[in-house]
């Protein structure tokens, strides 16, 4: 059975109502994507803090003996998470690696992250893995201001453009939301605020994703990069005013820190990932997609 709410409360960052006090470890094992954001920039670095990047991707395997060197290091590690660097559901290996954390560390939170295009088609996989939560990424409800987010998706070995792949990307997302809440997993939503573009639509997606039981949900300013470079990131008037918006119908979660793959310790307080993760090089490698 996934945790409850209350225990996701007292030990996860991502639920605590005052700030993070329980650390997590980020394990970027997934390299692919299957839509493209026209926010999202993937990088393998050592020196960006945000999403969609780390210094290496991991086999699945390769991530036990990392974990039990970071509960060495930062005991108050609590959560196992798998969000990308690329989509957890587009591979295998999230799923993977959550069976094997199951075995050798049962006491772990696990969270998982993804973009939810797959989410309908592999929502049994996901509950059978034992997920204790789950973020989904939620732009836009109305496949027109969806479109001005993803260029495409790829969907059953097809590239499928604008509105069409909007659409079917929003119809798997909140199908996804229904069948994991109902099975008991603790769901967030994160939504990336772009003020010119889903500025006005925050209301209709902070509803319709608690229709389809969605429990928290975050609101994530912008940083203009790949195709949106030339948007302005939200201001913290724009922000409140978002956050204004969508209050009325649903919990919102107030603290997020823009964190890496490989993110390890607790947020704002510890960042351990340059100790455990071999540095990968200087060489850079970035790709246009989403990092769910």
């Amino acid at each position: 059975m996934p945790r409850p709410f209350s225990e996701l409360s007292q030990n996860h960052p991502c639920f605590g109502s005052h700030g993070a006090t329980s650390g997590r470890i980020h394990l970027p094992v997934c390299p692919g994507c299957n839509i493209a954001c026209r926010f999202c920039e993937r990088s393998l670095n050592d020196t960006e803090n945000r999403p969609g990047v780390t210094s290496k991707v991991l086999k699945p395997e390769e991530t036990i003996p990392l974990i039990k060197k970071a509960l060495e290091i930062s005991p108050e590690i609590k959560v196992a998470g798998i969000a990308g660097p690329g989509d957890t559901l587009a591979s295998d290996n999230a799923i993977k690696t959550f069976n094997l954390i199951g075995k050798e560390f049962p006491s772990l939170i696990k969270c998982m992250s993804t973009n939810g295009l797959l989410l309908a088609e592999r929502a049994e996989e996901v509950i059978k893995a034992g997920i204790d939560s789950l973020t989904v990424t939620v732009n836009a409800v109305d496949p027109e201001i969806e479109a001005q987010l993803n260029d495409y998706i790829i969907w059953k070995g097809k590239k499928i453009e604008g509105i069409e792949g909007a659409k079917i990307l929003i119809q798997n997302q909140l199908e996804g939301i229904r069948k994991i809440a109902a099975s008991g997993i603790t769901i967030k939503v994160n939504t990336v605020l772009v003020p010119r573009i889903n500025g006005n639509h925050i209301a209709e997606i902070a509803k319709t994703v608690a229709a389809a039981g969605a429990k928290r949900y975050n609101i994530i300013p912008l940083i203009p990069t790949a195709k949106l470079a030339g948007e302005s990131a939200p201001t913290c008037q724009e922000i409140h005013a978002a956050r204004a918006m969508a209050m009325p119908y649903i919990e919102l979660f107030l603290h997020c820190n823009h964190c890496r793959a490989d993110a390890v310790g607790v947020p704002g307080r510890t960042e351990y990932s340059k100790v455990l993760y071999q540095k990968f090089g200087s060489k850079e490698i970035k790709e246009n997609f989403s990092h769910g």
